[in-house]
């Protein structure tokens, strides 16, 4: 007979976290065990923020449905079939070391394994007490009066339409599968914009969703009815964390940092209703377009990006490959006032395994504002003709450095090009190596540049980009608009990887000025401090720069 205490599942909740030495259930944590337990939800999507522990309750759950009822067969699927595993094995190891479970233990004759096991007081049946899956293993045959789909959708099987129309078809097997009266929960953070769990709604379930912060006024309006009552009845200020004893305001900014605004969006805020704005954050309308800067030898010593109807109307003849709504700009303002270039620098990234094309860009710097003077891509870039017009575009432009990538060839392209440059334009060669991932390096160099409008494109580089002999994918102003943090968001990326390297050069040197000119000054107050101070103390200033030597 089991206690009245332990039927409410949230009691046995406090009890299995006590056993397992976690902090007692949040408040949050128990909201969701309450919804869990709902009976009178037969198809349930519950939605909650990337770590919040839905698993671990939801593990929790099937042992005490178990506990209630022994005679129930409950399916656990799970995007992988290791995950489903993992998800049983946690289950089968609370009935193995909980007091109030060990009635429940597989007797001999009956099946234990992770894959499948038996409660003891269950009947013989077909079907095991639980059986874990993946979304893509064996489903037809199966019979369950509880189906838990724990995050059956990932970013490996959710990133293309067709991908997802495969998985959305999978699901609707779990109807065949549930027994009458049955019932089918989701467990799941939604992987992209378009998620999955957006079409259940239509299917009859019922969706309630836990977000990690409390969600502002268009985001409230956006999940509806779906927002749990904890959270939408609260007044609290918008940002503020939701389980502040889960994750408080400091490890969720950490956590932002690190997702990048729309992944974070995505995983702990549950916002399905992304903008392109916050998908792609690189946009054609924060550079600053000029006619002819690829040829000067001066640079105006400042320019001033506006977005008014003047500046979008200067360049709409120009072709955009943008996403809708963006645009090419010109500046509001440039200085008469012009100076010699502080310095030119060409990166490449040469062709490596399984890539055809090999990339380049030249960028100028003129007092923290920097220029895209020349982009392109070659086929076959170790080629003889290849290397002498990478050389030849070098010397065209004047750089004083030239960077190439070489975690391809082990820096074989750098000892090719050496020679036919030192023929055609003597000039100083740095290799990079890069080991983070490619879509977030670019996008962490890139978008700070342009968010500030540091920027600038030669119209001539715009044109040239367009009118390249390459299918769309290729060019560079397509990648740049089209990339995200996702692994793998473009098929192709070598233009824009080449013109990321090159920001970074300069980021890298600005820094390093920055902190010099920091320093210099530091230096130089102390130097009039100490001036100051030998006045006063002896009438007269340092006669040099050792002080302490004074005659």
């Amino acid at each position: 007979m089991v206690d009245n205490r332990i039927k409410d599942f949230k009691n046995f909740l406090y009890l299995a976290w006590k056993h397992l030495n976690l902090p007692q259930p949040t408040p949050l944590q128990y909201d969701i065990s309450d919804y869990l337990q709902d009976e009178n939800e037969r198809r349930v999507v519950i939605e909650a923020f990337r770590g919040v522990g839905k698993s671990w309750i939801t593990s929790a759950y099937v042992c005490h449905q178990l506990l209630l009822n022994p005679q129930k067969n409950i399916l656990v699927v799970s995007a992988s079939k290791t995950r489903a595993d993992d998800f049983s094995t946690f289950t089968l190891r609370l009935i193995h070391e909980m007091p109030i479970l060990a009635h429940l233990k597989p007797k001999d004759g009956q099946r234990m394994s992770k894959i499948s096991f038996d409660v003891a007081p269950a009947k013989a049946s077909h079907a095991p007490s639980v059986k874990s899956l993946g979304i893509t293993g064996q489903l037809t045959g199966s019979r369950a009066d509880l189906i838990i789909a724990d995050d059956v959708e990932s970013a490996n099987n959710s990133q293309t339409q067709m991908m997802r129309d495969k998985l959305a078809e999978t699901i609707k097997e779990f109807e065949a599968i549930i027994k009458p009266g049955g019932r089918i929960v989701f467990l799941g953070t939604p992987q992209t914009e378009m998620s999955i769990y957006n079409l259940l709604d239509e299917r009859g379930y019922r969706t309630r969703i836990w977000p990690s912060r409390y969600p502002d006024d268009r985001l409230k309006t956006a999940f509806g009815y779906k927002l749990a009552p904890i959270v939408a009845d609260v007044d609290t200020e918008e940002g503020q964390p939701t389980d502040p004893q889960r994750f408080d305001s400091d490890d969720l900014i950490e956590r932002e940092a690190s997702y990048g605004k729309s992944g974070f969006a995505l995983q702990f805020m549950l916002d399905v209703s992304l903008s392109d704005a916050d998908k792609y954050p690189l946009k054609l309308n924060d550079f600053m377009v000029v006619s002819g800067c690829s040829s000067w030898t001066d640079a105006p010593v400042k320019v001033q990006w506006a977005s008014g109807k003047e500046q979008l109307d200067a360049y709409k003849h120009l072709p955009n490959v943008g996403l809708k709504g963006d645009y090419w700009c010109a500046p509001m303002t440039i200085s008469d006032e012009t100076a010699p270039w502080d310095g030119a620098v060409m990166s490449i990234d040469p062709a490596g395994r399984g890539k055809d094309e090999s990339a380049y860009a030249v960028v100028k710097m003129m007092k923290g504002q920097l220029y895209l003077t020349a982009a392109g891509g070659l086929q076959n870039g170790y080629s003889e003709e290849s290397l002498e017009v990478l050389s030849k575009v070098a010397k065209q432009q004047n750089v004083n450095k030239i960077i190439t990538e070489s975690n391809f060839g082990d820096g074989m392209f750098t000892q090719l090009l050496k020679p036919v440059l030192s023929k055609i334009h003597p000039v100083s060669i740095e290799e990079v190596r890069h080991n983070t991932s490619k879509e977030k390096r670019m996008i962490d160099t890139l978008e700070p540049i342009l968010n500030q409008h540091r920027l600038v494109v030669d119209e001539k580089v715009i044109l040239a980009d367009y009118q390249s002999d390459v299918d769309l994918k290729y060019k560079l102003f397509y990648q740049l608009t089209r990339l995200t943090r996702d692994r793998g968001s473009l098929i192709h990326d070598d233009r824009l990887d080449a013109l990321s390297i090159a920001v970074n050069y300069w980021v890298e040197t600005l820094d390093r000025d920055i902190q010099q000119a920091v320093e210099d000054h530091k230096k130089e107050l102390l130097d009039i401090e100490l001036a100051k101070f030998m006045e006063a103390s002896v009438g007269r200033k340092p006669q040099s720069e050792n002080w302490i030597g004074l005659r």
